[in-house]
């Protein structure tokens, strides 16, 4: 089309693209303070197609801190533009901007229904990674796609299920769920049974509230459930995750919880190796056909400074990948921004290492021999 112009979207674009939205979709809109943030304070961008001064296409895309993963979260196109490859030049730009910007895969949702967005996907190299159950505000199911912007370069992918933690506290039990799932695929995935973990591997206390979950926890509830585990943790001693909590009787619990953990650990021989889990031990595992649960700093990839479980769930040449337990809608992290994430070798390395005594615990799940 002949004069038309596709730029980064600027603050002054606001009316013009919550107008658009509001034209382009009945249901499951971006918002005008949506919009507002993202042109704003978000880790993400969006292009605006421009014909005779006026927006006529918008493509908003949001970007993944520490991993090289971008989300298409919108492409909108005007009906009296359509017709004229308008959302293939916005997907193009914008697969080129993000591919700038360090990103080597792009992820989209999709309705089953919209014909003409299926067809520009899949004619792009858009691969299918399954359905999303109730995924619009009508009760759609959406089809989650990915593209690899790294040149078609193949990348691993792990057949270990995603699992969601239903709580706030519960991200070890729901790596922990991942991480038996991807050994035993009938294994129960459910409230219940994350609950059942919980109880079984909490350290009582936390930062604040419910306490979270101690790799001697985790691996206890593992053997528990007839798997093999091993433990990767750089201390000996029982101040895991003491430094985080703030009254003394409150940090003896931790400690009491600790050195009972570690008397069944030692007594159901449940291998513990003092180390870091480096990237190096994190693939081994994998090769060795085990499946790793990590604790990681939060902070590198969402900006809480929470310690926080995941499960690895593969590696290739480029990436190890990761399930993250742990989708955050308001913030517009969701499940397929959670699930494979690829993380380079030298920035997991950065994240398995939490607070000031710098805590690395792994847990290697495997079948029991």
């Amino acid at each position: 089309m002949t004069g038309l112009v596709i730029d980064q979207a600027l603050p002054d674009d606001l009316q013009q693209l919550v107008d658009l939205e509001n034209r382009c979709f009945q249901l499951d809109r971006l918002s005008r303070r949506s919009f507002q943030h993202l042109l704003t304070h978000g880790h993400a961008f969006i292009l605006k197609a421009v014909l005779e001064n006026r927006i006529v296409g918008s493509a908003v895309v949001l970007l993944h801190r520490s991993t090289p993963l971008a989300r298409l979260y919108s492409l909108a196109v005007d009906a009296e533009a359509r017709g004229h490859q308008i959302g293939k030049r916005l997907l193009q730009q914008a697969e080129a901007r993000a591919l700038d910007q360090g990103c080597s895969f792009m992820r989209l949702e999709v309705r089953p229904d919209s014909t003409a967005a299926l067809n520009l996907y899949r004619n792009s190299h858009y691969r299918d990674l399954g359905t999303v159950a109730d995924y619009y505000e009508d009760g759609a199911p959406a089809f989650r796609m990915e593209k690899a912007l790294s040149g078609g370069a193949n990348f691993a992918r792990s057949k270990a299920p995603y699992y969601a933690q239903t709580l706030p506290f519960t991200c070890g039990p729901a790596s922990l769920i991942m991480a038996m799932k991807a050994q035993q695929p009938d294994l129960a995935a459910d409230r219940s049974t994350e609950l059942d973990i919980w109880r079984e591997s909490t350290t009582v206390y936390m930062t604040g509230g419910h306490g979270g979950c101690s790799a001697d926890g985790l691996a206890l509830a593992a053997h528990a459930r007839g798997f093999d585990a091993e433990i990767l943790i750089n201390t000996k001693g029982d101040d895991i995750f003491t430094s985080s909590v703030r009254e003394p009787e409150k940090k003896e619990v931790v400690r009491l919880v600790q050195q009972d953990f570690r008397r069944k650990v030692n007594a159901a021989r449940i291998p513990v190796k003092t180390t870091t889990a480096t990237s190096s031990d994190l693939r081994a595992a994998l090769d060795d056909g085990k499946t790793p649960v990590v604790l990681i700093s939060h902070y590198r990839l969402t900006g809480s400074r929470a310690p926080h479980w995941v499960t690895v769930t593969a590696a290739d040449d480029h990436f190890i990948y990761i399930h993250d337990p742990e989708p955050d809608p308001p913030e517009n992290r969701f499940e397929t921004d959670c699930m494979n994430l690829p993380v380079a070798d030298s920035e997991l390395d950065r994240m398995v290492n939490y607070g000031k005594d710098r805590l690395s615990a792994a847990v290697l799940i495997s079948r029991r021999k």
